[in-house]
């Protein structure tokens, strides 16, 4: 009877928190701050975000190209690409992963030049916006696909605050404590992800 190879015992991978030790970032995000931020460093965020998706992004440019006032403050303000699901009890949202952040791209080189300082995804940004973050000194945060339920735990408050005809997709201002991210594009070093070419 052949007999099979034996192979050594498995050991555990060392695998080490890469935000265990990372730099708390306090939001909004300030412009001497987003200056000596690092592609590829982690960091944890803490303070309000706004929460905003596709149709949103549509509805905000659509106001300021009719130079109309916003509904929120947009100048230094940190906008995350998510729908959190509804809180229970215990939480004040439940699942709260990334949505894809290509698909904000169109809209993204005028919030930037109108004062937007961060956001937070996942996936590439196309070239014109990799540019436009560069120019205003902004900063593009990855956050982990498909951990959205960690990621709710991170969000310690939830309110609505614009476009509530928009259901799942309405502006919420959120409040992160110690939300970890990667800095995925910012003003130093090469993009942690390739652009996105469409």
């Amino acid at each position: 009877m052949h007999k099979l190879p034996t192979t050594p015992p498995c050991r555990p991978t060392q695998w080490r928190d890469p935000w265990r030790d990372a730099l708390v970032v306090a939001l909004p995000l300030a412009p001497h701050v987003a200056d000596q931020l690092r592609s590829g460093q982690p960091v944890r965020l803490t303070g309000p975000v706004l929460a905003a998706r596709d149709a949103a992004h549509a509805r905000i440019v659509e106001a300021l190209r009719r130079g109309e006032a916003l509904p929120f403050e947009l100048a230094g303000a940190t906008i995350y690409y998510v729908g959190p699901t509804p809180g229970t009890n215990e939480h004040s949202v439940g699942s709260a992963g990334p949505t894809t952040s290509s698909r904000m791209d169109p809209y993204t080189p005028l919030l930037l030049e109108r004062g937007l300082r961060g956001m937070i995804g996942k996936g590439g940004r196309s070239p014109e916006v990799v540019e436009a973050i560069r120019r205003f000194g902004a900063v593009y945060f990855l956050a982990v696909g498909g951990a959205g339920a960690l990621l709710g735990r991170h969000i310690t408050r939830a309110e609505l605050v614009a476009y509530p005809d928009l259901g799942p997709e309405a502006v919420r201002m959120l409040w992160l404590d110690r939300f970890p991210v990667f800095v995925a594009i910012a003003r130093h070093g090469d993009p942690m992800v390739p652009p996105y070419l469409g």
